[in-house]
């Protein structure tokens, strides 16, 4: 009734059938349908960079001399173009069936409820890599960046990032070990689901020949891709026991999915968005934020981040089922660090709101270049004029040449 009241739904965010087709009487056709309108704000948008990336490129700016951060939106694009028609329609289709009864997925009608699963996780994983790839991207920059030093194999960099999103449309049945699908499809989506992991290990082993000998500064935006790269290994490396149908059987709806999931998501895509604001926050304000305090807040974020969820794995792996208000007694130091981690993190995650406004008045001035990077947007001054340059400027350099101060003219 409350929902009903409030204008949600209580299906929650996979809107499993039959209970968003038959028996949730809250407000599953409205939500459906603007879900279904809102796909369409993705799709535009990923053809939007895509047909930029092919046609405005400035002169000189060839394919391998894009920045990694424009290699990964574009492989991003790629995935929001082609995944999110499918889970459009598919929503439309609940909304539907929930109104009209039709029998697509509602068992009770004939429907199948697993093709609704394999439908929904089809873009549902692919998503994951939306969210991810942009992250990475950042990632690409800020060691480049911070190491004073070009990035180390920049086109298995480039190309690992369309191999992410390709392979990533070929792995959504992992989410589906214990639904009842054949175990030879089960065979042959874990072992997809561990060649995922291959182009996301070529990008942290480059990332980590580029730091190599580099002249690191220890600055804000490094702190984060540091903290970045750590996290997004734990992450991914805990995802090769859930591509594992044995111990997925196990590690299904437990803490353990919590904790690798946001290993991933927390970990890996907020670090790599916080990286890049403070990476770009002088660029963007023109203003300088307390480098102290950005330190202070990324180790804040770090460790609350691995107080809340590094005990996860260990609730999941001893049985401890996510979604559950009640936990046994002997859980309760684990519930207890986890509670405290977040209490941490939000402190951490406050920090940064407070010195970043305090910046846009009291900040000392930024120069064009304050880390003395490498890339077409350190050319102008901060902040951008309105029209970014004065005239047509012209790559005459690859992304990331340190041995020269040669990067691009303008014309």
């Amino acid at each position: 009734m409350y929902a009903m009241i409030a204008g949600g739904v209580d299906t929650g965010w996979t809107f499993y059938v039959p209970y968003s087709t038959h028996y949730s009487n809250t407000h599953v056709i409205a939500t459906g349908l603007g879900i279904f309108i809102t796909g369409f704000s993705s799709i535009l948008t990923g053809l939007n960079f895509i047909v930029t990336i092919h046609k405005m490129r400035a002169p000189g700016l060839t394919w391998w001399r894009l920045p990694l951060f424009v290699w990964a939106h574009y492989a991003t694009s790629l995935i929001m173009i082609l995944g999110t028609p499918v889970i459009a329609v598919t929503v439309l289709m609940v909304a539907l069936e929930n109104g009209l009864h039709l029998g697509i997925f509602d068992p009770a009608l004939g429907g199948d409820p697993i093709l609704f699963q394999h439908l929904f996780w089809f873009y549902s994983h692919p998503a994951v890599y939306i969210m991810i790839l942009p992250a990475m991207g950042v990632i690409s920059e800020l060691v480049q960046g911070m190491s004073r030093k070009q990035i180390f194999g920049y086109s298995f960099i480039a190309i690992s990032s369309l191999a992410i999103a390709m392979l990533g449309f070929l792995v959504w049945g992992h989410h589906m070990f214990v639904s009842g699908q054949s175990t030879y499809l089960g065979l042959v989506f874990s072992g997809i689901s561990f060649l995922v992991a291959i182009p996301s290990a070529v990008k942290v082993f480059n990332w980590t020949a580029t730091l190599y000998k580099g002249s690191i500064s220890l600055d804000t935006p490094m702190l984060y891709a540091l903290g970045f790269i750590g996290l997004f290994t734990i992450g991914g490396l805990t995802g090769l026991f859930l591509a594992s149908l044995s111990l997925d059987v196990h590690l299904t709806d437990t803490y353990f999915i919590v904790a690798h999931f946001h290993y991933i998501m927390v970990g890996g895509a907020i670090m790599g968005y916080l990286g890049g604001l403070h990476y770009w926050w002088p660029k963007i304000s023109g203003r300088l934020y307390p480098e102290a305090w950005g330190r202070v807040g990324a180790i804040i974020i770090f460790a609350g981040f691995n107080l809340t969820f590094g005990p996860q794995f260990i609730l999941g792996y001893l049985g401890m089922p996510r979604r559950y208000h009640y936990y046994p007694p002997e859980f309760q130091i684990l519930h207890v660090m986890s509670s405290a981690g977040a209490s941490i993190l939000a402190l951490g995650y406050l920090l940064p709101l407070v010195y970043f406004t305090w910046s846009m008045r009291y900040g000392p001035r930024a120069g064009a270049n304050p880390w003395d990077a490498r890339g077409l947007e350190w050319e102008i001054p901060s902040p951008p004029p309105t029209e970014n340059f004065v005239g047509q400027p012209v790559v005459t350099a690859r992304t990331y040449e340190y041995g020269s101060e040669e990067g691009a003219t303008v014309v």
